[in-house]
């Protein structure tokens, strides 16, 4: 046993120092970014342009209610990415990628574990989509394993024209090791999500914050990539994020709850302690309608009854189960995000997104805002 006694750090604990700024407005920023990726082989080696991605780098999680198709069709408006979940079958996924689109080929990935079953339902879909799936997010709880980096370079070696998005770990050195296995790029997080136990279960997990640090600082040495993955609950924790080092944000709970993510509305009646005299002098009191959705943690049983046949007798629920607030569609939600990052780059005078981790000065606090009035929300 030992231990580490540096302090590390998570969205809550900072603040992004102000800066003098040139920038005269918000729609003075540019939020697009562009990346080459490391291990991707194009099927011709002179074709730059397939290595190169350029995008709005937020992408919506492989979870149940989040990475739909329907989300992905309104992400991809803003040029934002999504990480289908990976229940879709074979058949599904073949009639959303086989066509000749190619912004679901840029910008839409498909999701595997990293068992025989995962990798043949990723093979009968390639072979079947007429080179239109170039994107592939293998995701595990446990990035640490060794026979999750031997399936990653084993997958780099079958598929040199597929982009690997591989993960998660929380350090620096299994996030080079993943990449010099063949990922392009790394997921950073364990347990930081709204609907995640596993820190309460196991005891395991990173402060975020220094773990995209940290995991970027190791990251772009090698030429790869990361996403921050988890712990945003509003759009100053997506800044801090980039402003921290990540190449890409991916987002569950703060996408949850919309009409684009599937799920049933459920209506529920809360007393607001209001009341209306009768005439006989009785008082009832008033009911307030209230709508939400459910969302839960992917290795939450909720998941596992419904996909998996319920959890296994060696295991344990690793997630939550909850109501989020009905959001209607995730439009609106979109726009809040992004205009919150973008007066983030005018407050610290970046005029590009990729600028601002080189503009920023981070305030460790104890406080970061007046919650006095905060209404309840769920974070990621």
């Amino acid at each position: 046993m030992r231990l580490e006694e540096d302090i590390k750090l998570d969205y809550k604990d900072v603040l992004i120092r102000p800066k003098r700024s040139t920038l005269g407005s918000r729609k003075e920023v540019d939020l697009y970014r562009g990346y080459t990726w490391r291990n991707y082989e194009p099927d011709f080696p002179d074709n730059i342009e397939k290595r190169h991605w350029r995008g709005v780098p937020i992408m919506a999680a492989n979870m149940d209610g989040v990475g739909t198709f329907e989300i992905a069709e309104a992400l991809i408006k803003e040029g934002m990415f999504t990480c289908l979940k990976k229940t879709y079958s074979v058949q599904e996924l073949v009639n959303y990628f086989d066509q000749d689109d190619w912004e679901r080929t840029n910008f839409v990935a498909m999701s595997i574990g990293i068992t025989d079953s995962d990798h043949q339902k990723f093979r009968d879909t390639y072979e079947q989509c007429d080179g239109n799936l170039k994107y592939v997010c293998i995701d595990v709880a446990n990035g640490y394993s060794t026979r999750f980096r031997d399936f990653v370079a084993e997958f780099r070696r079958l598929y040199p024209q597929i982009v690997i998005i591989a993960g998660n770990v929380v350090t620096g050195e299994m996030t080079e090791e993943l990449i010099l296995a063949g990922a392009d790029i790394v997921k950073v997080g364990i347990g930081p999500g709204s609907v995640c136990t596993t820190r309460i279960q196991t005891g395991v997990g990173y402060p975020q914050l220094s773990a995209v640090m940290e995991c970027a600082d190791a990251a772009h040495g090698l030429g790869g990539h990361i996403i921050a993955d988890g712990g945003c609950t509003c759009p100053g924790d997506i800044a801090k994020a980039f402003a921290g080092g990540a190449d890409f944000v991916m987002l569950g709970g703060m996408l949850a709850g919309h009409d684009e993510g599937g799920g049933e509305v459920i209506t529920k009646h809360y007393a607001n302690n209001e009341y209306t005299r009768k005439d006989d002098g009785t008082y009832v009191p008033h009911f307030e309608q209230r709508q939400f959705v459910q969302f839960y943690g992917m290795s939450s049983k909720a998941a596992n009854d419904k996909h998996f046949g319920g959890l296994k007798e060696y295991r344990s629920s690793e997630g939550r189960e909850v109501l989020v607030p009905y959001r209607g569609a995730v439009a609106s939600t979109i726009q809040d995000i992004l205009g919150g990052v973008r007066s983030t780059c005018t407050y610290a005078g970046a005029i590009r997104l990729k600028h601002l981790s080189r503009c920023t000065t981070f305030v460790r606090c104890t406080q970061t805002h007046n919650s006095v009035y905060e209404k309840s929300t769920v974070g990621n």
